[in-house]
């Protein structure tokens, strides 16, 4: 019997190991501080929107650059990104970009005047990991409503800032990004059937991120860097789902990533089947970034703008990573490379990834200024033979 009894309860010494190690868990956990919300205003957000809607009719719009590439710039160490607020943290925070929306303000108002200053018309919010998914990694998911909320007031003050100057409207995007985990495809070779994530999931996460999104101004919401189609449909029904719950419907864009020469996304859709994939949520615009660079995207944004009917984006890296990681393609060059696509007609709107600074958006700015922008007209509808 005491065999018996000894097979099922673990012995003294390993209980309170057990015990130590919940604790030491417990303790890395960020928790959440109580913080005031401000309400926007809805009639000056529909105000926006609307003069948004008539401007990408307009002329091409300018999205802004990379914000991680300008965080790098900063050579921040671990207590850098900790901040005051985190020094105590119990895990790691070097990397993940999205706490210094709260750590580090003034780090991420600064990158959003520099790109507003470049002349862009669009700036992302600080958010592109800011899910409990994402921010699991770091046992900062406590956090996760105030990151999107905050980083929204930064992005919305940083554009209403240069519009009260005289500069124009300026819009803010809130930046949904995919996350890093799939639900279409298994993370383990040897269990094709394995998911790290559900689809529930991923909507309950996208769902309170862009909640913040929406209570701190955003314009639009952005899903970005699609590279599991699926995923992205997790984001568009947890955006429809906070539309309805709320009262208040904001426009989505969506842009997916070709991960490599075979012209698809990582979950296997060519680019105009992840366009037929995701027609359904109505897109203001719909786009391709990441992953390659503007002369590699060329023929999959060709493809995109023959197949949509609503704007088309695009927002690459700065050409392909060199051995080391690094972007060589400097601003004039992208520049050249995206003017060609405005003056074929294939774009509303244009900005950078990876690697892109404010001088990139500036050069944008200025060589896209006397181009039109492609034009909306009804697609074709074909039987495939």
């Amino acid at each position: 019997m005491n065999a018996c009894r000894h097979a099922r309860h673990p012995p003294a010494a390993q209980v309170r190991a057990d015990r130590e190690a919940a604790r030491s868990r417990e303790a890395a956990r960020a928790v959440a501080a109580p913080y005031a919300l401000e309400p926007p205003d809805e009639s000056e957000r529909r105000t926006r929107v609307e003069r948004l809607k008539r401007l990408l009719g307009e002329r091409i719009v300018l999205l802004d650059g990379a914000m991680g590439t300008m965080i790098q710039e900063r050579k921040l160490d671990e207590r850098g990104f900790r901040g005051e607020r985190l020094r105590e943290h119990g895990c790691d925070l070097r990397g993940n970009n999205d706490i210094l929306t709260l750590t580090r303000p003034e780090i991420i108002s600064d990158i959003h005047r520099a790109y507003l200053a470049a002349g862009a018309d669009i700036i992302e919010t600080n958010t592109f990991n800011s899910t409990a998914i994402s921010q699991a990694d770091y046992a900062t998911c406590a956090l996760v409503p105030e990151l999107n909320y905050r980083a929204a007031r930064l992005a919305r003050a940083a554009a209403d800032e240069l519009a009260q100057r005289g500069g124009g409207p300026r819009f803010v995007a809130g930046a949904l990004g995919p996350t890093n985990r799939m639900t279409s495809m298994s993370p383990d070779v040897n269990d094709p059937g394995h998911r790290s994530v559900s689809f529930d999931e991923l909507v309950a996460a996208y769902l309170e991120a862009a909640r913040g999104l929406l209570l701190g101004g955003v314009d639009l919401l952005l899903i970005e860097t699609v590279f599991d189609t699926l995923n992205a449909k997790a984001a568009i029904y947890a955006a429809f789902t906070l539309f309805d719950e709320t009262g208040i419907t904001l426009p989505l864009a969506l842009s997916g990533t070709i991960t490599d020469a075979s012209g698809r996304l990582l979950s296997g859709q060519t680019t105009e089947a992840f366009w037929n994939s995701i027609r359904h949520a109505q897109p203001l615009f719909v786009g391709l970034n990441c992953a390659l660079g503007g002369r590699q995207l060329r023929p999959y944004v060709e493809e995109l703008a023959a197949a949509a009917d609503t704007y088309v984006c695009v927002y690459p890296n700065a050409g392909l990573p060199n051995a080391f990681g690094e972007y060589d393609e400097g601003p004039a060059e992208t520049a050249d490379i995206l003017r060609e696509y405005g003056e074929s007609g294939l774009v509303n709107v244009v900005g950078g990834c990876c690697g892109t600074t404010p001088e990139h958006i500036r050069l944008l700015h200025a060589g896209l200024r006397d181009c039109a922008p492609r034009r909306l007209a009804p697609v074709p509808v074909k039987c495939r033979q």
